[in-house]
């Protein structure tokens, strides 16, 4: 099980995330993963927690929407979490995140507290948005997470826009901006490649191709199913990357948002990877195979074969993994307690943070 990963990752491997290789150019910090210390066991099991964190994280979701306490929608991204804790690696304080509707794991990584994410899942007042947001539309501008947008595609102009508010003040900093397959398709998403390649916006286009927009397979909805070409015609370069591979989105995290962080202008990235729940709770997910699903459980799945290869390796045991596996359950445990017993907020939030035209 996982041989890929193993042959992949053998010692030699990790030698192309030298620390001083990794250092140049880089004048600040992430509060996350430190992408230069990536060999080191510290790190490596960092990236396991954070993925494992997002897993537990989505599976007591979806218990609390089955019990009621979660309403409207709610897409769960479990089988996802190399993509988003991969490229979290590569990015430094200020740096911005915007994505779509499946979001709850790009907050988590992002450093946003599962308590915080659990109480606006459930509607009340310790949320990030206060209970008013729910799955879909919450952010952080302390963690500088932008949404969480329900409109398919919109994540996309929208992490142009930041991007070109960072050119514009030279701050250095970049945008990573996340859509799916099936957004790949959307009108609005060309209008953005084409404004952020004619002003060489520093902005990353990652594109998580879970194989299946809602319930159609890409194969049935898009003419041409290698997303990562979707940016050639406006001179965007894109790359496709082992989506189910942490290691492997860290790397290419890491030379990418360098290269866009230098001044080239953006860059596309297609993610393939793999979600294992319908497109939505509500969703049965009817329209693919239980073997297919399975396949990637027992072959692909990015924490089991994380896990696999720093035993291997000798730089975790089972017991390192199973205390770090404890110390997860216990934080979004807490989480959901702390979402059940929050207030559900007032009446007058009706009337906060609501524009009013003249």
């Amino acid at each position: 099980m996982h041989s890929d990963f193993l042959r992949r990752h053998g010692s030699d491997s990790c030698r192309v995330c030298d620390a001083e290789e990794l250092m140049a150019g880089k004048k600040q910090q992430s509060e996350n993963i430190h992408l230069e210390s990536v060999p080191s066991p510290e790190v490596l099991h960092k990236l396991y927690q954070d993925m494992m964190l997002i897993r537990r994280f989505e599976e007591k979701a979806g218990q609390l929407y089955g019990m009621g306490l979660i309403g409207g929608f709610c897409h769960l991204y479990i089988g996802q979490e190399a993509v988003v804790v991969g490229m979290q690696s590569a990015l430094v304080d200020g740096d911005a995140v915007v994505t779509t509707y499946r979001d709850h794991g790009h907050m988590l990584a992002a450093g946003m507290e599962a308590r915080g994410v659990m109480a606006e899942l459930t509607g009340r007042t310790d949320g990030y948005s206060k209970g008013k947001g729910g799955s879909m539309h919450m952010f952080s501008m302390e963690k500088n997470f932008y949404g969480g947008h329900g409109i398919v595609g919109a994540s996309v102009p929208i992490g142009a826009g930041i991007a070109f508010a960072n050119q514009y003040r030279g701050n250095n900093f970049i945008s990573l901006t996340y859509f799916g397959d099936g957004a790949a398709n959307q009108g609005q998403v060309y209008e953005a490649f084409n404004m952020a390649a004619l002003w060489k916006l520093p902005v990353v286009f990652i594109i998580e191709n879970n194989e299946y927009g809602m319930g159609t397979s890409t194969k049935r909805a898009s003419s041409n199913t290698e997303f990562f070409r979707r940016g050639e015609p406006f001179g965007i370069p894109g790359r496709q990357v082992n989506g189910m591979d942490v290691l492997e989105v860290a790397r290419v995290a890491r030379e990418v948002c360098d290269y866009v962080r230098a001044g080239n202008g953006p860059y596309l990235l297609e993610m393939k990877t793999y979600r294992y729940r319908g497109h939505s709770m509500s969703d049965p997910a009817k329209y693919r195979s239980k073997e297919e699903v399975q396949t990637y459980k027992d072959q692909k799945d990015p924490i089991n074969s994380l896990k696999e290869w720093m035993i291997a390796e000798g730089i975790a045991t089972e017991d390192s993994l199973k205390e770090i596996e404890r110390d997860v359950k216990e934080v979004v445990n807490e989480a959901a307690e702390f979402a059940k017993t929050s207030p559900e907020p007032d009446e007058s939030e009706l009337w906060t943070h609501v524009l009013v035209g003249e």
